[in-house]
């Protein structure tokens, strides 16, 4: 690409709105990930009676339960960016695209 190139897209209205948008909801996702999984490895160290707690009287501890709460929601998340991306950026980043062809 030539310089001119990346500074017409750089200076271009929606690239800056895409960029801020991505960049703040994927702080926002990344900072509840981080919650949810240190919290778990925080569980995990320092309250080690109550993650082998049995659940309801079975076998399976607290443990179990919340670590698949860790998993499903990162997967959860994901979906939630991947929807967002789709619906949001893809059609900022086609904005984006006819302006540098201009």
């Amino acid at each position: 690409m030539n310089d001119d190139l990346i500074q017409q897209i750089k200076s271009d209205p929606n690239y800056q709105r895409l960029v801020s948008k991505r960049s703040s909801f994927s702080w926002f996702l990344t900072a509840l990930v981080m919650l949810v999984f240190y919290g778990f490895i925080y569980l995990t160290a320092f309250n080690k009676p109550f993650m082998a707690t049995h659940f309801a009287g079975s076998v399976i501890t607290y443990a179990l339960p919340i670590g698949l709460f860790v998993i499903f929601f990162t997967i959860i998340v994901t979906g939630i960016y991947v929807r967002r991306a789709n619906n949001q950026y893809d059609a900022l980043s086609q904005k984006v695209r006819q302006g540098a062809l201009k």
